[in-house]
């Protein structure tokens, strides 16, 4: 194997993983470049005192420790505007500020560079980059939004987006017919149902959220399947804010029904119909977003 080729699967391995690969940690130089203007650095000191102390706290986010816990704070922190577009991040009094080591620090920045709300660059350092080159629809930014103060502006776009990817991939999902998923999906119908009937707002929530993601996987268009963690993600952190799934009703459930039947009928129009329907249930209602998930 070449040694160019042998570089890129290491880059590729690297990325997938989200931690860095050889070279990677220098990209963001633990000593301060010479001349960086420190003009607006962070007042570590005024941020929420609950952020400080990673170690400290619980179990890191997403089940990656430390790193994974530097990467919410200080997606949070971003994210909230506590720190604004083109704000200098210092690797040293980001280890300082929350007692985490240079290793944690290097790799929770690359991944948030990933996402896009951070660059690094030679002679320059790490900033924050503006609200434009972030990656909306990343799971994190959306569930980091959603309970900061762009709260409602998420809950729109995601509703919004809801009405572009739900009711095509209920139409192509009437002409990719597979009994399996076809039963799946009349399993959690029922499932709903029971919850609904014993008070179980969790059970139901967790049937309501497979219903819709099995639903995109089985409409037969990749790329529209790889949206489908956006739908997930909407549900997990609005508890279904477009469809009253908040407040589960008989005619959120017969919605789910009828888009069954659609399906099995191999009515495209009618799945569609029926899942515009559902995303109007109780369009009135003024519905509040929970506290963040546990991790």
């Amino acid at each position: 194997m070449s040694t160019l080729a042998h570089t890129m699967m290491t880059a590729a391995r690297s990325a997938d993983s989200g931690l860095a690969g050889p070279g990677e940690l220098d990209r963001y130089p633990y000593a301060e470049p010479p001349g960086m203007d420190r003009v607006g650095v962070p007042a570590w000191d005024t941020a929420d005192p609950e952020l400080g102390r990673v170690g400290r706290r619980a179990a890191g986010s997403r089940g990656r420790g430390l790193h994974g816990q530097l990467v919410q704070q200080l997606g949070q922190m971003i994210v909230s505007g506590d720190l604004g577009a083109d704000r200098p991040l210092v690797p040293e009094e980001i280890g300082q500020r929350f007692e985490v080591s240079r290793t944690v620090v290097r790799e929770s920045l690359r991944v948030l560079e990933a996402k896009g709300l951070v660059s690094a660059r030679p002679n320059v350092g790490t900033r924050v980059r503006p609200v434009s080159d972030w990656n909306l629809l990343d799971p994190d930014i959306i569930e980091w939004r959603a309970f900061g103060p762009q709260r409602d502006d998420q809950r729109r776009e995601l509703s919004e987006l809801r009405w572009t990817i739900e009711p095509l991939a209920a139409r192509l999902a009437a002409g990719h017919g597979r009994d399996d998923i076809q039963q799946r999906l009349t399993d959690m119908v029922e499932l709903m149902g029971r919850a609904m009937a014993q008070g179980d707002s969790l059970t139901f929530a967790r049937a309501d959220a497979e219903f819709h993601s099995l639903l995109i996987q089985v409409a037969g268009n990749r790329m529209l399947e790889h949206l489908s963690g956006i739908v997930s993600a909407a549900l997990q952190v609005s508890g279904g804010p477009a469809t009253g799934c908040d407040r589960p009703v008989e005619s959120t459930l017969a919605h789910h029904a009828r888009i069954v039947d659609a399906l099995a009928a191999g009515d495209g129009g009618a799945a569609e119909a029926a899942m515009r329907q559902l995303l109007t249930v109780h369009p009135e209602v003024e519905r509040v977003v929970p506290a963040p998930r546990e991790h």
